[in-house]
Parts: C-alpha cells; sequence; structure tokens
C-alpha cells in the first residue's frame, strides 16, 4: 500500500479536491513521505540524470562563469555563492575544483545550500568537501554579495494548471476516483473571476486550452532578484521549457529514466514542468534587476568554451574515456536532446555588464 497516496486520499476525502500545486507539494515535499527524502533519485541508478552528472565539464563551466562574474563585481572579500536544489553536490563539487584557478575567489565564498531534503544534504556534505551552510528556504538566506546557480531547480516547483471553458478558466484539480481507488484529474465548477493572473500570451489561448501558472517559481525568483538589488551580485538559472509563455499541459512524471501516470504511485516518481522563462525573467526585472536570456544551454555552453574544454580534456584520455566526452558533449548540446529545450537565463545586478556567454544574445 502506498502510505502517501492514503494520505492525499484522506485530504480529499476530508477537504476536497487539491490543486495540482498543493498534491505536487505533498508528492515530493512531504517531510518523511515524500519523493525527495529518498537517498537518491539522481544518476543512472536513480531516476533521471542532470547535466552536471553527465559530464564534469558543465559544473566546471559553471565554476569559472562564477569566477569571472565575482571580478566583475569587484572581487568582494566575502560574497555568498549559492546553490538552489543542488541534488547530491556535484555541480557545486565540479564548480569549485574549477574555481581553483582563482585562490581568492575560493577564499572569499561563503558557500551557501538551498535544500530541504536532509538525506541529500549528509550527500552534499560528503561530496562538496568544505563548510557548508544548508536553507530550507531563500528568505532565510544573509545579506552578502551573491551567486546563485540554480539547475533543474524551477521544474519541481509546484504548479497550478487550468482549463479553458465557454464560461472561462478553470482549475484543474486532482481528486479521488471512487472507481479504481486512484487518483484522478476533475475541473473546478467554478470559473477565474479575473484572467489577468495570466500574461497576455496565456490569456488569449484557445478553447480547452491548458494554462499553467508557479507561482512558487515566480515568488523564489523575486526574491533572488531582490537579493542582488540589494546587496550585488549575479545569478544563473538553466532549466527547460519555452523562451516564450505558451499554453499547454507540461506535467510530467519520470520513474526509472521512463515517463509515468504522475497521479499513479505518489512518491515513487520524480514531478516536473516546463519553466515559463519569459515569466521568470519579467518578474527578475520588475524587482530591479537586469537580465540577459534565455538562450539555449547548447549555445550558452559553447559561448563559454566548452568545444575547447572537450577538446582539452580528450588530448589525454584513453579511446573508451574520449567517446564518453563526445557523448557527454552532445547530450549537452545537441539539439535533439539537452541543447534546445534546456535554456539559461540570467540575472544580475544594474551595474554590472552582460553576463559572460550571453554577449552574442542579450535580452535586456
Amino acid at each position: 500500500m502506498n502510505e502517501l497516496l492514503r494520505h492525499i486520499q484522506a485530504i480529499i476525502r476530508d477537504q476536497g479536491p487539491v490543486s495540482l500545486a498543493t498534491y505536487m507539494g505533498l508528492t515530493l515535499g512531504h517531510p518523511t513521505l515524500g519523493y525527495y527524502q529518498r537517498q537518491n533519485p539522481f544518476g543512472a541508478g536513480g531516476d533521471f540524470i542532470t547535466a552536471p552528472e553527465i559530464s564534469q565539464m558543465f559544473g566546471e563551466l559553471i565554476g569559472l562563469w562564477s569566477v569571472q562574474r565575482w571580478r566583475d563585481m569587484g572581487s568582494p572579500s566575502r560574497f555568498m555563492l549559492c546553490e538552489l536544489g543542488p541534488g547530491r553536490g556535484t555541480l557545486m563539487a565540479d564548480a569549485l575544483r574549477a574555481a581553483r584557478v582563482a585562490p581568492d575567489f575560493l577564499e572569499a565564498a561563503h558557500l551557501h545550500l538551498v535544500e530541504t531534503s536532509r538525506a541529500l544534504r549528509e550527500t552534499q556534505k560528503a561530496v562538496i568537501g568544505r563548510a557548508v551552510t544548508w536553507h530550507d528556504h531563500v528568505a532565510d538566506l544573509p545579506p552578502l554579495p551573491a551567486i546563485f546557480i540554480a539547475n533543474e531547480f524551477f521544474d519541481a516547483l509546484p504548479i497550478r494548471q487550468f482549463q479553458r471553458m465557454p464560461d472561462g478558466w478553470h482549475e484543474r484539480m486532482v481528486t479521488n476516483n471512487l472507481d479504481t481507488d486512484q487518483l484522478c484529474f476533475a475541473l473546478s465548477p467554478l470559473a477565474l473571476r479575473d484572467d489577468r493572473v495570466f500574461p497576455a500570451a496565456l490569456r488569449a489561448a484557445q478553447m480547452g486550452a491548458i494554462a499553467e501558472l508557479c507561482p512558487a517559481g515566480l515568488a523564489v525568483l523575486e526574491s533572488l532578484a531582490a537579493h542582488l538589488v540589494a546587496y550585488g551580485g549575479a545569478g544563473l538559472v538553466i532549466d527547460y521549457g519555452p523562451e516564450k509563455t505558451a499554453p499547454g499541459d507540461s506535467f510530467q512524471a519520470v520513474r526509472g529514466h521512463r515517463f509515468c501516470d504522475p497521479l499513479q504511485n505518489p512518491g515513487a516518481a520524480d514531478l516536473t514542468a516546463h519553466v515559463d522563462f519569459q515569466s521568470l525573467a519579467a518578474t527578475a526585472q520588475r524587482a530591479g534587476c537586469l537580465t540577459d536570456g534565455p538562450m539555449p544551454q547548447g549555445q550558452f555552453l559553447l559561448q563559454l568554451g566548452l568545444a575547447m574544454l572537450a577538446q582539452r580534456l580528450a588530448q589525454n584520455a584513453s579511446p573508451a574515456e574520449q567517446e564518453a566526452i563526445r557523448s557527454a558533449f552532445q547530450r549537452l548540446t545537441g539539439a535533439d536532446q539537452m541543447g534546445h529545450l534546456f535554456k539559461a537565463l540570467a540575472l544580475r545586478h544594474p551595474a554590472l555588464a552582460t553576463s559572460p556567454g550571453f554577449e552574442a544574445r542579450n535580452h535586456d
């Protein structure tokens, strides 16, 4: 018996259907039964593989990007290097290794990680191997100049879904299917009174279309942007989704590297949705930040020097290692793999120039 399923069903019996955001929050973040309380959802033996797990090159380039941003900030003697949702700590470990070229950067960096899973915190501690301060929320971060990194963080934040019907937008809810003793979707009987909660691109959607909102993601982005405006610094968001806001149902579940029903066996699969980069950028700009991008991940990594880094690593590698490097390069940059679907968006204090890697395509 799935204990989390029974818990959610009991909530629905007591309180009525729940929003998709509530369902995602319970499924991923329940303190004892949630998905991220599992020991290891990442990597070949888990449910999905993120870019840092594909190749050390990804994290190393992010580390060098961070060093350059720190120098652009005037090399403050004390600053916060912060990653949101750091997984197993692979990206940060690779970034810090690459940053050894700048010992003064490492000396000035105070490492802060936003991570709610106690199990993952233990893994991160072992992998990173240096002093770390953990936080449950971005609101808890200290008042320091900062460099923020968020790789595949926003896609896992809870979303709300709405469907356009003849009388307006109705929220998609999760409820009990009494015939199967499982969960199913149902529309709220009441339409929204005001569709101005949606960006203009969603308000114009055709009949039957699905619109997604991520209030939690916008709140996090607003907090990060406000921090950068107040204390200085820069941020980098890498995730998957379209450059422009558009309607569509992107809610999905992955288990064992395969898609599965997101309402079946809650807590056993990863739940994600596409990131609305246009809304994230607009939120940052309203808070006073400048933004660069979004830009396809492949283009961003190539402009940071991924091809040269791969070539250098391959020089002294065995034939098998060379093939692994070529495979990782293609996976990170290929248009049919992560290169196009994944995007990079940079944030910066108004005093900073265009972020490294974005010089050829600036969307301020």
